[in-house]
């Protein structure tokens, strides 16, 4: 039975590093593997044994080079003591402490590059470079498959491309029921008649909400907009921009700041049209991927990993990043659909998802790369 160590900070926060490594640890445990988690936090426990895995605490989560001999042994220590067969690093910080501790054991080492790593200050580049020395380097999409090879130089033969997942099991219309939609609808004062268009993100300024804003100020129809997505204490002044903008605007729209959504299925059945227009390119970008699975019209920024997720004209819009009055003719493009179109279109976005996108494919590959370094497994 072979034993799979994921290594990263924390399981909080529900990112994509986040995510990916619980979903692993689950498909690990179908296939009758065993997953062995570590992070720095000992409150991951409960939701890293709910998704099958052990789970130990190590000092992972903070970078400290004086720590780093200790952390090192003790992660060896550990690979021993549970006969880990291959070690995976999901983050910078814990990767160059598993990537020593996985040579010292001698076990095969894996990455997995989540994202385009700035490298704005000396010896950064050095410190991502960590990500890159994989036996396998898994990209989560062709963009970034790109950016490792001509940024860091690793020859295809190491990359693995395995896009990020939608778990259609829950991002599945037919299975939100009209209670849930209504829940919302009611919780957010959604007003009727209106069509509704949500844009899912934190309130950070890279998720592209002031050029949203500026682009309902050009759309001659009256829409509701929803601003879906937890506040960040790190960025208040973002969100009193937010809404200063918001005022300028007046009556014209509805526009609500919904906070956290715990059941994003049914935000993206209440839209009509699902925006991310992010302004830098995101590494995958789930919203994409996950309001096609709904069967919703989508417009996002035509970089990253959304030019892979949307395929403009046919299962969405991409605009050029910032640019309201492109964003905004988009949006008069999605209201004035006609039906016909509405239908092809959630159709041709749902069968992009599932072709491309799915969580039991991401799961799928990425056993495949474990067998790929583990001879003989099953």
């Amino acid at each position: 039975m072979p034993t799979v160590l994921q290594v990263l900070p924390s399981l909080a926060g529900g990112g994509g590093v986040e995510r990916g490594t619980l979903d692993i640890s689950r498909a690990l445990a179908a296939a009758g593997w065993r997953s062995l988690i570590v992070t720095g936090e000992e409150a991951d426990r409960e939701e890293a044994e709910a998704a099958g895995a052990r789970h130990a605490v190590l000092p992972v989560a903070r970078r400290n080079p004086v720590q780093a001999p200790v952390a090192i042994q003790r992660i060896a220590r550990l690979i021993g003591e549970e006969d880990a067969d291959l070690v995976h690093a999901r983050s910078r910080w814990p990767a160059w402490l598993a990537y020593h501790a996985a040579r010292r054991a001698r076990r095969p080492f894996v990455t997995t590059f989540h994202g385009a790593y700035s490298t704005g200050w000396p010896g950064k580049r050095h410190y991502n470079a960590i990500m890159t020395r994989g036996a396998r380097v898994i990209a989560i999409s062709a963009f970034i498959a790109r950016h490792i090879a001509e940024t860091y130089g690793v020859e295809p033969g190491r990359i693995r491309t395995i896009p990020r997942g939608v778990d259609l099991s829950v991002f599945d219309p037919a299975r939100v029921g009209p209670e849930r939609i209504a829940a919302l609808r009611d919780a957010w004062g959604v007003p009727d008649g209106q069509p509704v268009v949500v844009l899912p993100g934190r309130m950070t300024a890279l998720k592209g909400h002031l050029a949203l804003l500026d682009a309902l100020a050009e759309v001659g129809e009256r829409v509701c907009c929803l601003l879906v997505g937890a506040a960040d204490p790190a960025h208040a002044g973002y969100r009193a921009r937010i809404e200063r903008r918001i005022a300028a605007l007046g009556p014209k729209h509805s526009i609500r700041l919904t906070g956290l959504c715990r059941d994003m299925p049914a935000a993206y059945m209440l839209a009509d049209i699902v925006v991310s227009p992010s302004l830098r390119p995101e590494a995958f970008g789930r919203v994409p991927a996950e309001a096609q699975a709904m069967g919703r019209r989508v417009i996002a920024s035509a970089h990253g990993g959304a030019r892979e997720t949307v395929i403009h004209g046919e299962t969405g819009w991409l605009v050029p990043p910032g640019d309201a009055a492109a964003l905004a003719d988009a949006i008069r493009q999605a209201l004035r659909a006609s039906a016909s179109q509405r239908e092809r279109m959630a159709a041709a976005g749902q069968a992009h998802v599932r072709a491309n996108f799915t969580l039991e494919g991401m799961c799928r590959a990425t056993l495949d790369v474990y067998r790929e370094l583990l001879p003989g497994s099953s």
